[in-house]
């Protein structure tokens, strides 16, 4: 099963592009950031007259997550429990959730998209949001592993963190700047503690995944890496191969980001390939 991450930065800006991207890299799901649309705005007619079902959780202008597979989706759910939300707060003083995740499952393996919150400055309460939104997602992933340690789990998106310095271009010109902070990457970190692994990392050590549409970025290889597929030790274990696909950022209208994929054994795969005994 080939599995995939993508900050499309608008769907309906990039549906083509997204589409025939799936179809010619024979990609079986994929999950998306920044969809910035609405289930019932999301143009699901060129996803479904290609084989994939779709699944939104969205609004018009902003964020936005979403699955498209050509498999059967179960297990659907918009967010997670303890989520925090953002702004401005209602009269019972609780602060609205944004679209910033969605789980489904696929032949038994459990996927969430993820975009979490960039953080802005670190003096910033977006900043404080975000480390709270990444502890919150830390302890309910925690508490998914130890009811199912042998549960094939995937987070995968736009995590707004670079881990490494070599995952930007230039650490000297990020200083005191969000993305990099050691509070930050403290909460990435914590994903791996409890047990989560970089699947691509391993098999791609180098590479960005995003670079900005200004300042000539891309032609100078200025970006980051901040989109990842983290998975479980079950997750891990199914891994085969894994690709950034970087011409995505190429030719017209293009995302800021580009795909992230890995393909994935599963057991009944497995099984055909073992002997038969008579």
């Amino acid at each position: 099963m080939r599995v995939a991450t993508w900050n499309v930065n608008s769907i309906r800006a990039r549906v083509d592009r997204v589409v025939e991207w799936l179809v010619r890299e024979d990609v079986d799901v994929l999950a998306m950031q920044e969809v910035k649309s609405r289930a019932d705005q999301f143009p699901v007619l060129a996803f479904t007259e290609a084989g994939y079902d779709v699944e939104v959780n969205g609004f018009s202008q902003w964020n936005g997550v979403g699955f498209a597979s050509r498999l059967p989706m179960e297990d659907v759910t918009n967010g997670f429990a303890t989520m925090p939300g953002f702004g401005s707060a209602a009269e019972d003083g609780t602060l609205p959730r944004e679209a910033r995740a969605m789980g489904v499952t696929v032949e038994g393996v459990r996927l969430w998209s993820l975009y979490v919150p960039n953080g802005r400055e670190l003096d910033h309460a977006h900043y404080d949001y975000k480390l709270d939104w990444l502890a919150k997602l830390a302890a309910e992933t925690k508490g998914w592993l130890d009811e199912k340690p042998d549960l094939p789990l995937a987070l995968m998106g736009d995590w707004n963190i670079a881990p490494l310095d070599s995952d930007v271009w230039d650490i000297h010109l990020f200083n005191g700047a969000t993305h990099v902070s050691p509070p930050e990457r403290a909460a990435f970190a914590e994903f791996e503690r409890i047990g989560l692994t970089d699947v691509v990392r391993e098999r791609v050590p180098e590479g960005f995944t995003y670079w900005d549409y200004k300042q000539l970025r891309f032609p100078r290889n200025e970006g980051m890496r901040i989109d990842f597929i983290l998975g479980s030790p079950a997750f891990a274990e199914l891994v085969t191969s894994a690709a950034i696909h970087r011409n995505e950022r190429k030719g017209t209208a293009p995302s800021d980001h580009v795909p992230v994929v890995v393909d994935i054994a599963l057991p009944s795969e497995l099984d055909e390939d073992r002997p038969m005994i008579f």
